[in-house]
């Protein structure tokens, strides 16, 4: 789930590199982008386990549903252009507007985390690490050109998220 999640992250982080190379760039990202991939799935790990008790019966279906419809927004976004291609500036204020955009999933697929046998913190924690060490290499991946890699790591990740959807039914 980490690798899946951080995608988003890795694809923005490539296309900032390519953008814009500033020497603290790679660790800023993987700083903004790692942290934010780290908070959302708790907080949605937490929103889980107040409607459990309410809707147990049907987990799974909900995790397949929100999974799947991650899985499928970023499938679609990977044969999309994307937003960093407007950025001009790369300042904290526009680093914390695309760690936020790109951890929102992270905070849906935090609920799937209630039906997995896993410590929340641990993973958690795991999600922040693979995260930062995605968009750090992203950057750096950028700025030796690699824009082609954008798409289809949005593309990889979409694909894992639909295949643990899938796999969610059957737990």
């Amino acid at each position: 789930m980490a690798i899946a999640l951080s995608m988003d992250a890795f694809a923005v982080a490539i296309g900032l590199g390519a953008k814009k190379n500033t020497p603290g760039l790679a660790l800023k990202a993987g700083l903004f982008f790692g942290i934010f991939q780290a908070i959302m799935p708790f907080i949605g790990y937490l929103g889980g386990k107040g409607v459990l008790v309410w809707v147990e019966a049907y987990a799974h279906w909900i995790a397949f549903v929100l999974l799947t419809a991650i899985g499928a927004k970023m499938l679609y976004e990977g044969c999309q252009e994307n937003i960093e291609e407007d950025i001009a500036i790369i300042t904290n204020k526009m680093m914390l507007i695309l760690a936020i955009a790109t951890s929102i999933d992270a905070m849906a697929a935090g609920f799937s985390l209630t039906l997995l046998d896993v410590n929340p913190y641990a993973a958690c924690l795991i999600i922040g690490i693979v995260t930062f060490s995605f968009s750090w290499a992203g950057v750096l991946i950028g700025r030796n050109g690699g824009n082609w890699l954008e798409s289809k790591a949005e593309i990889f990740g979409g694909t894992i998220l639909i295949l643990m959807g899938i796999k969610m039914l059957y737990v």
